[in-house]
């Protein structure tokens, strides 16, 4: 497991095993994705969206078109 310090920035090094394995650069991109209340996994932001399937787990079945709209427009009624 790889470790990193806060700075009183707020900065943290992304340690050069990390960096390897993600593929970063200098100037790299990072994007964090909230995976579960109190964690986040860090990504590179130059992958392709493809790249994140199996990232979260499913919740149930998708919901239909119909339903989709339905709550849509109930939010929309309630933000008048």
């Amino acid at each position: 497991m790889a470790a990193a310090t806060l700075t009183s920035k707020g900065q943290i090094t992304i340690p050069a095993s990390v960096r390897a394995e993600l593929g970063l650069d200098t100037g790299s991109r990072v994007e964090f994705v909230k995976i579960a209340e109190g964690r986040y996994a860090m990504v590179p932001a130059t992958l392709p969206v493809q790249a994140s399937k199996g990232m979260f787990r499913r919740r149930g079945i998708a919901p239909t078109v119909e339903q989709m709209n339905r709550a849509v427009a109930k939010r929309g009624a309630l933000a008048r």
